[in-house]
């Protein structure tokens, strides 16, 4: 029986926050090996879990090797990373024979000693296998490809769909060119566009124009014979390093010419999409002013404090600006475990003064000060059955106050920071999101997985922070140069095409 091993490392890196990612943020979510990483993914809609389901489906043993996985924070700092790396090659290593290998890299990792991380850790996976083991695997297209990530591989394919609700999928598809390659059906080459462009966050949601237009140009390259895959890398503008942008991959059956060749087109065709995909951006105040008027619950995405781009989750741009119109009955979310405490000390039914939030930085908003009654205390786990973004049913935002003011604002206040990607978020706490005009979740597009079924109103909202969406207002030290929307006038053409291709 052929033997798969499987390796994950997944962590989204925003080099604009001061804090670092350390081995104690990895431990608090996911480090394992050996068959403790299946136990991990059993029951999550993840592309690992597809791993091990498509393997199983064709008889072959998958060996699971090593698994990390860390919320979207801080770039990882040198000893973490070698940490890490010094694991996952140890198991490696000690697995005896294997025919292939699934790996399940994020895309936008960043370590302090290794900008590029996703690409050296790949790369050190390569050198140890050497050049005839294959290797595919899974991407989210939130990632920043790289040439060596292309080169150290033979197939990556990356989920289509933002909010992330087809991992799984990708998953069993990874498995599946696995299957068919060991058995000898197919030779995957994979060939990558890098156009000198990245994509707003606000305009990636792939079932809204533009960004769904161009999803059906991937999918008719998909479609085409001999192609094996065709991925659209968004890009994920929070880590300055010199591979942020968006970029087109293309896998086909033994033709390096035809996947460099459809690669390219795909990347001209998002070039000739740029302007549309800058993005647009609505103002806190009219973004309040409107959610009043509009049918509620008025879901508005707070995009300057995204949790699941790494951002604090402390911002306060938007309650304050709730509390100051009175635009409700409102829910907002924000992770301060000092206020917690006082909460616990308040007592539940109690009224006092707090400060919430606003403890990061200025950027995202001062500390809201107001009259509150603490209407609940909990211990802040909840599970989620149905598929939503990231793939995971298990969460643990900790110790968690429930606070409301007399004008209908309810603040539900975390110990941890906590990804909206579940209406369980609520309705395990007894909050109905029917019963609000105005609910706050702190993401652009993962939270419309769970929210688009409740909300017949949502709203972007430009709030400032560390995922701010308008990028030009970030400063980059690393980022390459001219490239769009950065450099207005930055001139591309098919000529001057940055490409990479490989054949192993």
């Amino acid at each position: 029986m052929p033997r798969v091993g499987i390796i994950a490392l997944i962590q989204e890196s925003n080099t604009f926050l001061p804090g670092a990612t350390t081995r104690e943020h990895f431990q608090r979510e996911m480090l394992v090996t050996g068959n403790e990483v299946r136990t991990q993914f059993i029951n999550a809609h993840h592309e690992v879990r597809g791993f091990f389901d498509g393997l199983a489906e064709s008889g072959i043993e998958a060996v699971p090797l090593f698994a990390a996985r860390a919320l979207p924070f801080g770039t990882i700092d040198p000893d973490t990373f070698d940490t890490l790396l010094q694991m996952m090659l140890h198991e490696l290593t000690s697995a005896g024979p294997l025919d292939g290998l699934l790996v399940a890299p994020h895309g936008a990792t960043v370590a302090a000693s290794y900008p590029d991380a996703d690409g050296a850790w790949l790369t050190q996976v390569r050198q140890v296998v050497g050049p005839a083991l294959p290797i595919i695997g899974t991407l989210d297209p939130h990632g920043n490809l790289s040439p060596e990530m292309v080169a150290s591989t033979d197939a990556l394919v990356s989920y289509r769909t933002n909010p992330h609700v087809d991992q799984e999928n990708r998953g069993l598809e990874a498995a599946a060119l696995m299957v068919r390659t060991l058995r000898g059906e197919i030779h995957p080459v994979q060939a990558a566009c890098f156009p000198p462009m990245a994509i707003n966050i606000e305009r990636q949601c792939t079932s809204e124009s533009p960004c769904l237009d161009l999803v059906r140009r991937f999918d008719a390259v998909r479609s085409q014979q001999q192609v094996l895959a065709a991925s659209l890398m968004l890009g994920f503008p929070y880590a300055d390093v010199a591979e942020m942008g968006s970029s087109s991959l293309v896998v086909t059956n033994g033709d390096p010419q035809l996947a460099q060749q459809l690669a390219n087109s795909l990347g001209v065709e998002m070039w000739n999409l740029r302007q549309g995909l800058a993005g647009t951006f609505l103002s806190v105040e009219d973004a309040v002013a409107q959610a009043a008027q509009l049918p509620g619950p008025c879901c508005l995405l707070d995009m300057g404090d995204n949790v699941g781009g790494g951002s604090p989750g402390d911002g306060t741009w938007l309650a304050h600006e709730l509390l100051r119109t009175g635009v409700g009955p409102a829910f907002v979310c924000i992770d301060d475990p000092l206020t917690v405490t006082a909460a616990e000390v308040v007592g539940t039914g109690h009224r006092a003064s707090f400060t919430i939030g606003g403890r990061t930085d200025d950027l995202h908003g001062a500390p809201l000060v107001a009259e509150f009654t603490v209407r609940q205390l909990a211990d802040g786990r909840y599970s989620e059955s149905e598929v939503r973004h990231g793939g995971f049913t298990e969460f643990d935002q900790g110790r968690t106050a429930i606070l409301q003011t007399d004008s209908g604002l309810t603040v539900m206040v975390t110990s941890k920071r906590s990804l909206p990607f579940s209406l369980k978020q609520l309705t395990s706490f007894g909050l109905q999101p029917e019963q609000f005009q105005v609910i706050v979740a702190k993401g652009v597009n993962a939270p419309l997985a769970a929210y688009r079924a409740v909300c017949p109103s949502i709203l972007r909202v430009n709030t400032r922070g560390v995922t701010m969406a308008d990028m030009t207002q970030l400063t980059y030290q690393h980022r390459r140069r001219p490239m769009f929307p950065f450099e207005q006038a930055t001139t591309w053409s098919p000529s001057f095409l940055r490409t990479f291709s490989v054949e192993r």
